[in-house]
């Protein structure tokens, strides 16, 4: 089940924008730049606002946050910069964007939690699918958790109203997280065998160049022994002459 994604309001003069991850995405801040810009874009056309004004033109200030339940683990709460995403970094950025990271797998920000009883509950669903996944097939998961959450009053009123969309969601996004590991497994795997191709292959070169060398220093002593030898048969070519 997921909440919805790239979520966008206004309030108290602020442009906040939320967005939903249940995997680790370093790349917010770069998507995140070029979504408030359209956004921007969106509220100067319908407040009829003049970039060419003389005057000073107000924007709301931009927050971003995410909401993140993957798992791989963070701390309660985390920020990724735009900076971070730099080829080079000279002093203080001229362009920065931070990106609030919070949370919201089970047992972490409890005031949060607490404070907030959907968010709480969504939590305790999404523990319940992963922690009967390992032992169950995805399926029969994502049932379990949600048969048991409607027991426990957890989420119940929303899902004995939408078990079939939550069912069918939960499934989409847990078979997308999978796909995305097995996804980053195959490139792991893809990159130890390139490496061990690219190993093999500079060994042999490697090998190549010290035979090369080897029979170099074969020739040399072969051509030195050569030398050696025709010399010497000249100093007995003049004993025999005396």
């Amino acid at each position: 089940m997921s909440m919805k994604n790239d979520l966008a309001f206004i309030l108290d003069l602020a442009l906040f924008l939320w967005e939903h991850q249940s995997t680790y995405n370093p790349n917010i801040p770069l998507r995140d730049l070029m979504y408030i810009a359209k956004e921007y874009e969106k509220y100067i056309k319908e407040k009829g606002i003049s970039l060419y004004s003389n005057r000073q033109q107000k924007i709301p200030a931009p927050q971003f946050i995410v909401f993140y339940n993957g798992n791989r683990k963070i701390g309660e709460r985390m920020e990724h910069r735009l900076s971070d995403a730099y080829e080079t970094s000279n002093g203080e950025p001229a362009l920065e964007l931070k990106v609030l990271v919070i949370n919201i797998n089970e047992g972490y920000n409890q005031k949060l939690m607490e404070s907030c009883q959907i968010l709480k509950e969504y939590a305790q669903y999404v523990s319940k699918v992963r922690t009967y996944k390992k032992t169950l097939s995805l399926n029969e998961a994502v049932e379990k958790a949600v048969e048991e959450c409607i027991q426990e009053g957890i989420l119940r009123e929303f899902l004995l109203k939408h078990r079939a969309e939550v069912v069918a969601m939960s499934i989409f996004e847990y078979d997308r997280e999978w796909e995305e590991e097995l996804l980053r497994k195959e490139e792991f795997e893809a990159g130890r065998e390139l490496g061990k191709e690219l190993g093999e292959k500079l060994g042999r070169e490697l090998g190549k160049e010290e035979e090369r060398k080897n029979t170099e220093k074969e020739r040399r002593r072969a051509d030195n022994a050569e030398r050696e030898l025709l010399l010497l048969k000249k100093k007995l070519a003049l004993l025999e002459g005396k």
